[in-house]
């Protein structure tokens, strides 16, 4: 990775005119993506993130900021003058072209020479896995090989930069599933910086070198995968990356790095830095894998304990999704993995303790 971020925006800001109000899609924006990064835009719709990827194409102009392609100037530039190309839900093939000849299509409006463009697509084709499939039309291939054309296309003229938005979006689970990991392949293969926009958690966390979560034209955590699900920085983040438990408490004891939150006769054990102090107020994040669902009279020790009724139980093959009410006021969410007890689970309306270590209870936002 070059020291040069590959796309870099400073002080961008974004505005709209909609019914005579002013609509801020983009808010003071300060973010540096590295060169050879998969990096999505994670985001519920109207997050800005698409305006966001619109504006490193060149689509849309910033307000106000300044946006660098490899430490270049871009703002106001054409977006055909900038060194990125896009691939989109649609596909956007030519219908009455065959595979390579869809391909080859910006190389020959280059005017690349002939050898130059039979070898470059042939690699790309390649890559994409689409081999023996050249003279194919596009209504003859799956959405899977349609989407693999139509990044064989934005690939071949080898841009600085490919922007994805929501290209996974048209197929089925399954294929799309596949998909991720292959446009990860990919990515590592031909070594170019990917932006993917998405509203999808799980196509962020499995594709992603690191994600920016936004909310309101703001980013509320930038990290890795594992830095935005295991540590979460606010409750939007906590709630919209995957499935959380949250609750909130006071500290009623701490001793050394580990606070105690207690709700009634129950109490979780929270790592806390040394800031945090008796009586502090805690929001805490508990993901449902994290915790183990105990039966019997007496509750474990040295461990978080929340006692609580078993409400729901939902089989989803691989595990058991129990929601159980608890002391502490909110529901929680428990997934329980099947392969070591998949004959003896609970049912509703059992009385049980939930239970994890402390280090599985996150602060947000100390």
């Amino acid at each position: 990775m070059s020291d040069t971020p590959a796309i870099e925006f400073v002080g961008v800001h974004k505005e709209f005119q909609a019914h005579g109000e002013t609509v801020h899609a983009v808010r003071t924006l300060d973010l540096a993506i590295g060169s050879g990064e998969f990096f999505s835009l994670l985001g519920p719709s109207g997050c800005g993130k698409t305006t966001t990827m619109r504006m490193i194409a060149g689509f849309e102009d910033p307000t106000a900021g300044t946006i660098f392609l490899d430490g270049r100037d871009v703002t106001g530039v054409a977006p055909h003058k900038r060194d990125v190309n896009m691939v989109f839900q649609s596909y956007a093939l030519f219908p009455h072209m065959s595979v390579y000849q869809n391909v080859a299509f910006g190389l020959e409006r280059k005017r690349v020479a002939k050898d130059e463009i039979t070898r470059r697509v042939g690699e790309i084709i390649e890559i994409v896995s689409l081999d023996g499939m050249e003279k194919r039309a596009p209504r003859e291939m799956s959405g899977g090989q349609q989407q693999r054309v139509a990044l064989a296309r934005a690939l071949v003229n080898r841009p600085r930069a490919l922007l994805l938005d929501e290209p996974l979006g048209a197929l089925d689970l399954k294929l799309r599933q596949q998909m991720q990991v292959e446009l990860k392949r990919i990515q590592r293969e031909v070594g170019i910086t990917f932006v993917y926009v998405t509203h999808d958690q799980g196509e962020a966390l499995t594709m992603s070198d690191r994600i920016a979560v936004m909310r309101g034209g703001r980013i509320e955590q930038l990290g890795t995968p594992r830095q935005i699900y295991e540590k979460p920085a606010t409750r939007f983040v906590a709630g919209f990356i995957g499935t959380s438990n949250l609750l909130e408490g006071p500290v009623a004891s701490k001793d050394g790095g580990i606070a105690t939150v207690t709700f009634g006769e129950d109490h979780v054990l929270v790592p806390v830095p040394e800031a945090v102090a008796v009586g502090d107020r805690l929001e805490i994040s508990v993901r449902p894998e994290k915790i183990e669902l105990e039966r019997g009279d007496t509750p474990p020790g040295d461990c978080s304990v929340l006692s609580g009724t078993v409400a729901e139980v939902v089989y989803h093959g691989t595990s058991t999704n129990y929601t159980v009410t608890t002391a502490a006021g909110p529901e929680f969410t428990v997934f329980d993995q099947n392969a070591a007890n998949a004959d003896d689970l609970a049912v509703r309306g059992d009385k049980v303790f939930l239970c994890w270590n402390a280090q599985h209870s996150y602060p947000i936002g100390v």
